[in-house]
């Protein structure tokens, strides 16, 4: 397998698919629900083969998505597994009322059952899968090592327990780039580094160790590199537009005037220099995955 998917969330208290690069604060639900679709969008392929990777020796009859987003997971897994049910969790009502829509769409509402709950409390009843999903919602968790514990009892014997976990932020543009400021990218990032140390302290975590501490034996892991060429995908220009958004929300308190105003003209859609404009978009990642099986 050569790559995987991304998310983008907001904490709340289950987690979201999407590319990880946005502060906790930023509040803007409709524009995380868009960079959660394009995220779907964009890497879709990459989120499938990471289902085909998964040591399945028998379709699960039901999955438990944690921390499901918009669904980018919950429909790779309905399309890898065409006769599961898929118990979607996420504490975001309005993500969980898109995904509905999605699934009504698609023809798919009657394998889709959708959950409104905050992981970080009381865990509500949902069965006894024979599969759990989390993908880039663990290192949001309040304690990660309970969440664990939690998925353990919550797995039918034999059962597998999929992690999807960021090992880098995405990125968009060249090194280089942009002409007046290069490097712009990079120092956005490091403007946030600070913020996510202390708010999101278990990202970038070694599951493997935790997984087995809370009675798993992991029978899989690796590391994904995502490369995905913008000049073949339109999508990826829209998706670096949404994504580069938020980072101005997170990192415009620590930025230069020079670079603020220099990421201003890449976010400017009606400007010369828009991002929208530009040829040499890459979607740039890493995802680290985990199969884990209870006995």
């Amino acid at each position: 397998m050569t790559h995987a998917s991304t998310h983008t969330h907001t904490h709340t208290g289950t987690g979201h698919h999407g590319a990880d690069h946005t502060p906790q604060h930023e509040p803007d639900v409709g524009r995380q629900a868009e960079i959660l679709d394009l995220d779907a969008e964009v890497l879709s392929e990459h989120i499938a083969s990471i289902t085909a990777w998964l040591p399945v020796e028998k379709a699960p009859s039901r999955v438990v998505d944690l921390g499901c987003g918009t669904g980018a997971g919950t429909f790779a897994l309905l399309t890898r597994f065409p006769g599961t049910e898929v118990v979607a969790v996420d504490a975001s009502d309005d993500h969980l009322s898109r995904l509905r829509a999605k699934a009504d769409e698609l023809g798919l509402a009657d394998r889709v059952r959708t959950v409104s709950a905050d992981l970080d409390a009381d865990w509500p009843d949902l069965g006894r899968p024979e599969m759990v999903w989390a993908s880039a919602s663990l290192h949001h968790m309040a304690d990660p090592d309970r969440a664990l514990r939690k998925v353990y009892e919550l797995l039918a014997p034999g059962g597998l327990f999929a992690v999807v976990e960021l090992a880098g932020f995405p990125r968009f543009l060249p090194a280089d780039a942009p002409a007046d400021r290069p490097g712009l990218e990079e120092r956005c990032h490091a403007a946030l580094a600070h913020h996510a140390a202390e708010h999101v302290s278990h990202r970038g975590a070694d599951w493997g160790p935790k997984l087995a501490a809370a009675g798993f034996t992991v029978e899989g892991e690796r590391v994904i590199t995502v490369n995905v060429d913008g000049s073949r995908d339109s999508a990826v220009g829209r998706y670096a537009l949404s994504s580069l958004q938020r980072l101005r929300a997170g990192a415009a308190h620590a930025l230069s005037a020079e670079d603020l105003g220099s990421l201003d003209r890449l976010l400017d859609t009606d400007g010369p220099l828009s991002v929208l404009r530009r040829d040499d978009l890459a979607v740039r990642t890493e995802r680290s995955v985990w199969a884990a099986r209870r006995s």
